[in-house]
């Protein structure tokens, strides 16, 4: 059984070509996968900017704003506090319109 040169060279070329398509095939397996961690990247960049502008836009002002609340009521608190103290207390408007204000008018 004889094989002449065009079987030989189709052979060849068949071998070297399905080599050719498992190359590629995995060339392209690791593009994919090299695309899906380029595009997690982005999302944890992405999540971290939005945490960022969360942070700065959000959490830090409504933590002043509490800060400030919280000292607000001490001085308050402070100041009905010294009511019971008070010469004028008798005669108070401030007074007057607590109680006014618990008593459910």
């Amino acid at each position: 059984m004889e094989m002449n040169w065009t079987e030989i060279l189709l052979g060849v070329f068949t071998l070297l070509s399905t080599c050719g398509w498992f190359v590629s095939g995995r060339k392209y397996c690791q593009e994919v996968e090299s695309l899906k961690a380029d595009n997690r990247l982005k999302d944890m960049n992405l999540s971290r900017d939005y945490v960022t502008e969360f942070r700065t836009f959000i959490a830090e002002p409504l933590q002043r704003e509490v800060g400030e609340l919280r000292q607000e009521v001490t001085e308050l608190r402070y100041a009905i506090q010294k009511i019971d103290t008070c010469a004028h207390r008798a005669n108070c408007p401030v007074v007057n319109e607590l109680q006014r204000k618990s008593a459910g008018e």
